[in-house]
Order: structure tokens, then C-alpha cells, then sequence
């Protein structure tokens, strides 16, 4: 307990025009030793055709298992943001992500409230995320998976309101998926936040924020999709591991960047301290 694991989110490869297999490869090779695969619903032309690292659910599970392992990495988690705020998107899409991980050999689904309806209220919005957490808690109790909520959009860009989400229900399938960028995108210090969730802590999103993204938007978004070399920014990793150390399970780092250099420089800097 307290180890930390180094792996990279599939986006890495977003701008290479790469396929998941040569993302699953090019990985191993850098010396990740955990992948996190982006998964989607039905099927989508530019992954059918190599272009692009995301998986459909459709697909079968063991096989990419079986493709992780020949590479010699294994699957800290599925990268599943759907928004809960929307029962009608993430009900079956959220479980679905669920049975896809227990049979892929994931051990987390991640994924956030999502962008929120334009007509609902704050109070109902919570008994939709509520509904859904529900039903997807059970799923993944049943699975033996974990589910990790990640700070990311409108509610969840305070440490109270991710809590309040947190809270919603009592299962101990669910967990938190700190993202380091996010959090200091919000305005708030990363490693107070983490210390805040550490033993609820069930994945990491290691994503640093250049000086130049950190003045353009920090405390006006609530969020981004990649950032920086982790090393090249504003975060502190070697604080980062410090508090994860103090994690009561092992944590697994998936590193947020958006290219493949970014990848392989993160991954020659968290050494120093992994």
C-alpha cells in the first residue's frame, strides 16, 4: 500500500493519429508501465480506421486485455466521463464502462458530472447524479471495480462541491480520480485538495499547466483536456508523491499530456521521485 505506478492516458497519441494498439505499443516502449484507454459507445470511423486510440465497448474485452499484456502494460483504468448530470447519456454508458473494466482487467471507471442540462436546477441535478451513482455503485460493487469522480466541471471545481458528489451515496465502490491540472485550473492549490481526498483517493490524473495556460485561464475554466510535460509546469510532483505515499491502497499516476514527446519527458521526470 502507498506505492505509486506510473501510466499514461491514451490521449497522448490524440494528435498523432495513431491507433490504440500502436498507442498500447509506443507506451510499453517509453516505459509506462499502466495504459488508460478512452472508451465510447458503437462504432467511430476514425478508431475503426487507426486513426484515433479510443475503444469502442463493443468490442471484446479480453482481447484488449490480452493486447495490453502482450505489450506488457496493464489497464489502471477506463477513462469514461460521461455526464451524470444526464441519466439519459451515463445510466448505461456508466455501466457498460463498468462490465467492459471488470473483463478488460481495469481497476477504475472515471469519469464526473459532465456538462449539467441548461433546465434543470442544482437540486435536481444532485437526484440525477444521485440515480445514477446508484445504479452504477451497484454494478460496480458486484465487480469488485471502483468508480472515481474527478473535479472537472460545475460542481465538482471546489473541494466541496466534488465532496457533496462524493456523498451522494454510501458505497465503498466509490472513490475520487484527483486530477492535478483541473484542481489548479480551478483556483485551488492541488496539493491541499489532494491531502483533502488522499484516503479516498483511487486514481491519479497526473497533469501539469504551463505558465503560459496557468495565466491565460487559471480560475475561468474548469478544466482541459491535456496539459504540459508533467515537470514543465506548476505542479509540484515530487509533493504529489509525497501525499500519495500516505494513499492506504496503491496509486497509479496516468499521465495527461497531449503528445507523445510530452509523454516521454513526463515520464523521465516522475522517475526522480517514483
Amino acid at each position: 500500500m502507498g506505492n505509486v505506478h506510473l501510466g499514461v492516458n491514451l490521449e497522448y497519441v490524440r494528435h498523432a493519429d495513431k491507433s490504440f494498439e500502436w498507442g498500447v505499443e509506443k507506451a510499453a516502449e517509453l516505459g509506462y508501465e499502466y495504459v488508460e484507454p478512452w472508451v465510447h459507445l458503437g462504432r467511430e470511423l476514425m478508431s475503426e480506421a487507426g486513426y484515433f486510440a479510443t475503444i469502442s465497448m463493443w468490442e471484446d474485452p479480453i482481447r484488449i486485455k490480452r493486447l495490453c499484456e502482450k505489450a506488457g502494460v496493464k489497464i489502471s483504468g477506463l477513462s469514461a466521463h460521461t455526464p451524470l448530470c444526464k441519466p439519459d447519456i451515463s445510466g448505461n454508458y456508466l455501466k457498460q464502462a463498468i462490465r467492459f473494466a471488470a473483463e478488460c482487467g481495469a481497476l477504475v471507471v472515471n469519469t464526473d458530472e459532465g456538462p449539467k442540462p441548461s433546465w434543470t436546477t442544482e437540486d435536481e441535478d444532485f437526484v440525477l447524479m444521485r440515480y445514477v451513482l446508484a445504479e452504477a455503485a451497484a454494478f460496480a460493487e458486484n465487480r469488485g471495480i471502483l468508480i472515481g469522480l474527478e473535479p472537472h466541471q460545475q460542481y465538482s471545481k471546489t473541494p466541496e462541491g466534488l465532496d457533496r458528489i462524493y456523498n451522494l451515496v454510501d458505497s465503498p465502490a466509490i472513490g475520487i480520480n484527483f486530477d492535478t491540472g483541473n484542481s489548479y485550473l480551478c483556483g485551488k492549490d492541488p496539493l491541499v485538495w489532494l491531502e483533502h481526498v488522499k484516503d479516498r483517493l483511487v486514481h491519479l490524473h497526473a497533469k501539469d499547466i504551463s505558465i503560459q495556460q496557468s495565466e491565460d485561464e487559471r480560475g475561468k475554466v474548469t478544466g482541459t483536456p491535456a496539459g504540459c510535460a508533467c515537470g514543465e509546469g506548476v505542479v509540484d510532483w515530487k509533493k504529489v508523491v509525497a501525499i500519495c505515499r500516505k494513499v492506504p491502497r496503491d496509486i497509479v499516476f496516468s499521465v495527461e499530456c497531449g503528445t507523445i514527446e510530452q509523454a516521454e519527458r513526463s515520464i523521465k521526470h516522475l522517475r526522480q521521485f517514483v
